[in-house]
């Protein structure tokens, strides 16, 4: 079976039905295609790299095993992409308790300076978000990344509305003082 450019958007129905079949070839195809995309999503929910290839597994299987429900309304990468966010959410919702964090200190900038973010790469950026306790990374991610509301953000993870604008507010603080920390750091250099 042969992959075209255009798979990479959308994929064929000859490749998905392929995969709901069981068919390795067809499903080894789609995770080529998609694994890549789906493994910088995980990332971003994962304090370390094994973390999100473990997601990502853990990821295809259900989509393999609900492949058959997808209803072509849409677009399948954002219909898998929102699997790949419920198994990072399942993750931790059995492994941590969603606590409040220990308040930052108050003393930190209400706005983002663009100067202090122009000099960073994604690749920083991701590892700072990486830093972040697991409450903060979860809402932050949700919220920035996938544009959940808060209220959608408190029924995912069971917490309140009010809580999760806490928890992104302090993400927030908490990334701005890391870049602050790292722009002075740039300067004393």
């Amino acid at each position: 079976m042969l992959v075209t450019q255009t798979d990479i958007l959308e994929p064929s129905n000859q490749l998905l039905q392929g995969c709901i079949t069981g068919d390795r070839v067809s499903q080894n195809r789609l995770y080529q295609l998609f694994a890549p995309k789906m493994f910088a999503v995980c990332l971003r929910y994962s304090k370390k790299r094994e973390e999100a290839e473990e997601i990502v597994q853990e990821g295809f299987m259900q989509v393999f095993k609900s492949l058959k429900n997808f209803r072509h309304e849409g677009s399948f990468e954002g219909w898998m992409r929102k699997i790949m966010v419920n198994c990072a959410l399942a993750r931790y919702r059995n492994k941590i308790h969603l606590s409040p964090v220990v308040e930052l200190t108050n003393n930190l900038p209400e706005v983002i300076n663009p100067d202090v973010v122009s000099d960073i790469s994604a690749k920083e950026l991701l590892a700072l978000v990486q830093t972040l306790p697991a409450a903060y990374r979860l809402v932050f991610n949700l919220h920035v990344f996938e544009g959940y509301k808060h209220r959608e953000i408190a029924e995912a993870l069971g917490i309140s509305e009010g809580t999760s604008k806490s928890n992104l507010s302090d993400a927030r603080a908490f990334l701005q003082k890391a870049l602050t920390s790292k722009k002075k750091l740039i300067h004393y250099k």
